[in-house]
């Protein structure tokens, strides 16, 4: 159980076009592994459903996000985020503003285009999933910084 509550942590959106896959991963692992200081949404251009294989990969390191639902980014327009994150190219062009203190576009590999074996699919899961660690690992340090300095806000 985090000490802080919902209100005192820092707010990200991570959009995306359909909200499957690459958003629906990082919202998992923020709420996961960084739930002490952030609380993460996710949303797409469109909605559509969360791709079986985002949940697989997600379950294999302890995650469960089945209970994600995918979501259209028109419910989060009036909502604040100190950091909004577009995953996608698609997602940053048909959305090139959001609410945000901190816009940042990091591009991942859309893993629900792999074609091959199911297990060729899930290594493109689990790879994307990595990734997005990875920069999650890399980046969510600086954006506390970042928002401390510029706003004395929840660091």
């Amino acid at each position: 159980m985090s000490s802080k509550d919902s209100s005192e942590k820092n707010k990200i959106l991570f959009i995306c076009t359909h909200n499957s896959a690459r958003s629906q991963m990082a919202e998992g692992l923020v709420n996961h592994f960084y739930n002490e200081s952030w609380i993460a949404q996710s949303a797409g251009t469109e909605k559509t459903k969360v791709k079986p294989m985002s949940v697989e990969a997600m379950k294999e390191i302890g995650i469960d996000i089945s209970h994600h639902e995918s979501k259209s980014i028109d419910i989060f327009w009036d909502r604040m985020f100190e950091v909004v994150v577009t995953v996608c190219d698609s997602a940053k062009e048909a959305c090139p503003f959001f609410p945000g203190k901190i816009i940042v576009h990091a591009p991942f590999d859309d893993p629900s285009n792999t074609q091959g074996s199911h297990d060729e699919k899930l290594r493109a899961f689990r790879e994307t999933r990595d990734r997005i660690l990875e920069w999650l690992e890399n980046n969510l340090p600086e954006f506390k910084r970042t928002l401390k300095e510029l706003h004395g806000t929840r660091a």
